[in-house]
């Protein structure tokens, strides 16, 4: 299913069809402030596997995960102080954050480290999904299996076909990755370098 959403007004009957698909153990393709991707309920060890298998990524590959504000990262992630006032500075925004992870994040979704990488995008149709489902979402980039990530849900639609059941259209959004920032023992290390990673230059 292609759904249209408003990206600055979205419809609260589209987003519920989003979270019950998700409730269901579906798989959504989602918008973020970097790229489209893909989602599905991170307690829901069967829709993880479906989107291993969709990504063609061994079992071993860390997808991070989307929140819905700062006190709900606290929930499956250790914050520390230094951590909070950097997480409160950043995001929301298109920044992935590695922290250690609590007891409630499913093992399948930690490193070997037992980190998580958490994302809060700006964006408000993935806002309204999160906050919703009322848990975090499965965070990873749609596109073609091993290739680029696509901007036009509707190569998204074809690309990955019935594989997922709601594809959200919320026009184009060129993918630019997230910032990937690692804030585990409280030292500030730039992971991998993305959008705006300029702001953290002075860190």
């Amino acid at each position: 299913m292609l759904l249209e959403i408003d990206p600055q007004r979205p419809n609260p009957r589209r987003i519920q069809t989003a979270v019950d698909t998700l409730k269901a153990g579906g798989v959504i393709v989602y918008p973020t402030d970097t790229c489209y991707g893909i989602g599905v309920d991170i307690f829901n060890k069967e829709a993880i596997e479906r989107v291993y298998a969709i990504k063609g990524a061994k079992k071993d590959t860390p997808f991070s995960f989307v929140c819905a504000d700062l006190s709900n990262i606290s929930n499956y992630a250790y914050v520390t102080d230094f951590a909070y006032r950097t997480l409160k500075r950043f995001l929301p925004g298109p920044f992935t954050f590695i922290l250690q992870g609590s007891r409630q994040v499913p093992k399948m979704m930690l490193t070997k480290r037992k980190t998580v990488g958490i994302r809060i995008p700006n964006h408000h149709v993935c806002m309204a999904i999160v906050k919703a489902l009322g848990n975090p979402i499965l965070s990873t980039t749609a596109g073609i299996r091993g290739g680029e990530p696509l901007a036009d849900p509707r190569e998204i639609r074809d690309a990955i076909g019935k594989q997922a059941e709601v594809i959200i259209d919320c026009g184009l959004i060129t993918a630019e990755p997230s910032t990937v920032v690692s804030l585990t023992d409280d030292v500030i290390e730039i992971l991998r370098p993305g959008k705006h990673a300029e702001l953290l230059k002075d860190l």
